[in-house]
C-alpha cells in the first residue's frame, strides 16, 4: 500500500509540475512577462482569500478527523463546526469580493487595467475552493490518500487543459479567467470523485457544533492562517514594488523565477508532509529529532544541491524551454534565488517541528520575522541593485531565519543529551 501512495504521490508530483511548467511556456508565449506580473498578482491576492474561506482549517481537520474517526459523535461534532464557521467566512470573504471589486482591481493591477469581473468571479468560485479543502481535508483524515491523489491528478491534467484554450482564446484575460474558473473545476472532479456523498452530509449538523472542538483546531487555524496570507500579501507588495521603481517586465521576470523555484520545491515539500512532519509527530526525544535532522542532511541535502548546482547552469537552456527568449533577464536572478532555497530547505526541515509539536509561539514570532526581513531587505536591495535585489533579499531573509532555528533547537541538535534522554 506505502509503496503505491508513494508511486501516486510521484505521479501527482511530476503531473503538477508538467502542468505547471506547459502553463508558464503558454503564457510566455501568449502574454509576456507583464502579464506574467499580474497573473501573479491576481494569485496571491485569490490565496489569501482562499485561507480567509477555510480559516486555515486543512490540518486540523486532518488530525481530528483521523483522531475521531471511529467515533462519531467526536468526528460530527467536529465537521460540523468547521462547517458552520467556514459557511460563515466564506459568505463574508464573497460579498467582500462582489461588492469591493473595484478597491481590489487597483490594488492588484497598478497599471490601470480594469479586470473588476474577475473579482467578482472569485466571489462565485471561494464557496466551491472552500468546499473543495472541507472534503478532501476529510479524505485525508480518513487515509484515503489514493483518491485524493487521483483527484489532483486528474485536476492538474484538466485544469491545464482549460487554461492552454482559454490564454490561447482570451490570453491575458483568459489567464486571468483559467485562475479562478480552474478552482470551480477541481471541485466537480473532487466530487465525483467521492463515492459516499451521503456519508459527508451526515456529518453536519447545527445541533452538534461544540465550541470546545473549535477552540482545538483554533491553534491550527491561526498557525496556518497566519502564513497562509501574510506570505502572498508581502510577495504581492514587493511585486508592486518592482513595478513602480523598476518596471512592470522586471516584476514577470521575478514572478518567472519565482515559478521555477516552486516547481523544484513542489519534491522537497512533497517529503516533509509526506515523511518529515509525521516523524517528527511521534517521535519524543531530542536524541530522535537529531538523528532525524541530520539524516535528512546527508541522504536528501546532497542531492537536493547537486540539483541546484545543474539547474544553475542549465539555466540558459530551462528559460529556452520553459519560457521564451524574452525572458532571457531571468537568468541573472538564478544565483541568489537558487543559494536562498538551499538555505531555506535546510531551515524548514527543523522549523517542521513547530507544527509538529505545536510551538505556537516560536512558529508566529520566526514566521513574523522572516516576512518582515524579506520585504525591508527586498525595498532596500531593489533600489540598489534592481530586480536582482528581491532575489538577494530573499537569500539574506533565509539565513537570518536559520539562524535564529539553529538558536531555538541549539540543545536539540548540537547539546550534550544524556543516554537516557526521554523528552523533548
Amino acid at each position: 500500500m506505502l509503496v503505491k501512495i508513494a508511486s501516486l504521490n510521484s505521479a501527482s508530483v511530476l503531473t503538477r509540475i508538467a502542468a505547471g511548467l506547459i502553463t508558464s511556456k503558454v503564457i510566455a508565449l501568449f502574454v509576456g512577462p507583464v502579464g506574467l506580473a499580474l497573473i501573479g498578482n491576481l494569485r496571491d491576492v485569490f490565496n489569501t482569500l482562499q485561507s480567509f474561506s477555510t480559516l486555515g482549517f486543512y490540518n486540523g481537520i486532518v488530525k481530528y478527523v483521523s483522531e475521531f474517526k471511529n467515533d462519531a459523535k467526536k468526528l460530527t461534532q467536529t465537521i460540523s463546526s468547521v462547517f458552520y464557521l467556514m459557511l460563515i467566512a466564506t459568505i463574508t470573504v464573497a460579498l467582500f469580493c462582489f461588492f469591493g471589486a473595484g478597491y481590489i482591481n487597483q490594488y492588484i493591477f497598478p497599471n490601470g487595467e480594469n479586470y473588476s469581473y474577475i473579482i467578482k468571479l472569485i466571489a462565485v468560485a471561494i464557496p466551491f475552493y472552500a468546499l473543495n479543502i472541507l472534503m478532501t481535508s476529510i479524505l485525508n483524515g480518513l487515509s484515503r490518500f489514493k483518491t485524493i491523489l487521483k483527484i489532483q491528478i486528474i485536476g492538474h491534467v484538466l485544469s491545464t487543459c482549460l487554461t492552454v484554450v482559454l490564454i490561447w482564446k482570451q490570453h491575458i484575460h483568459g489567464a486571468l479567467l483559467a485562475i479562478v474558473l480552474a478552482e470551480i473545476l477541481f471541485f466537480i472532479i473532487t466530487l465525483n470523485g467521492v463515492s459516499d456523498k451521503r456519508f459527508f452530509l451526515s456529518l453536519i449538523s447545527k445541533k452538534n457544533i461544540s465550541l470546545k472542538k473549535i477552540k482545538k483546531l483554533s491553534t491550527f487555524s491561526i498557525m496556518a492562517l497566519f502564513t497562509a496570507t501574510i506570505a502572498p500579501l508581502v510577495a504581492l507588495s514587493i511585486r508592486n514594488y518592482i513595478i513602480d521603481t523598476v518596471s512592470i517586465d522586471d516584476a514577470g521576470f521575478w514572478e518567472a523565477m519565482n515559478r521555477l523555484s516552486n516547481y523544484y520545491l513542489m519534491f522537497v515539500s512533497s517529503l516533509l508532509t509526506l515523511y518529515v512532519l509525521p516523524r517528527f509527530s511521534e517521535i519524543n526525544t531530542k536524541l530522535e529529532f537529531r538523528k532525524e535532522v541530520f539524516s535528512f542532511y546527508k541522504t536528501i541535502m546532497p542531492i537536493f544541491a547537486v540539483g541546484l548546482i545543474a539547474i544553475y547552469f542549465l539555466r540558459h537552456f530551462i528559460i529556452a524551454i520553459v519560457f521564451s527568449k524574452e525572458f532571457q533577464a531571468v537568468e541573472a536572478l538564478f544565483f541568489w534565488q537558487l543559494l536562498g532555497d538551499f538555505i531555506k530547505v535546510l531551515s524548514i526541515v527543523i522549523a517542521v517541528q513547530f507544527l509538529a509539536k505545536k510551538m505556537f509561539w516560536y512558529y508566529m514570532i520566526t514566521e513574523a520575522l522572516s516576512v518582515i526581513v524579506l520585504y525591508f531587505s527586498s525595498v532596500y536591495l531593489i533600489d540598489l541593485y534592481g530586480v536582482k535585489g528581491a532575489t538577494m533579499a530573499h537569500f539574506i531573509t533565509y539565513v537570518v531565519y536559520f539562524v535564529v532555528i539553529l538558536l531555538i533547537f541549539s540543545k536539540s541538535l548540537f547539546g550534550r543529551l544524556p543516554k537516557d534522554e526521554s523528552t523533548m
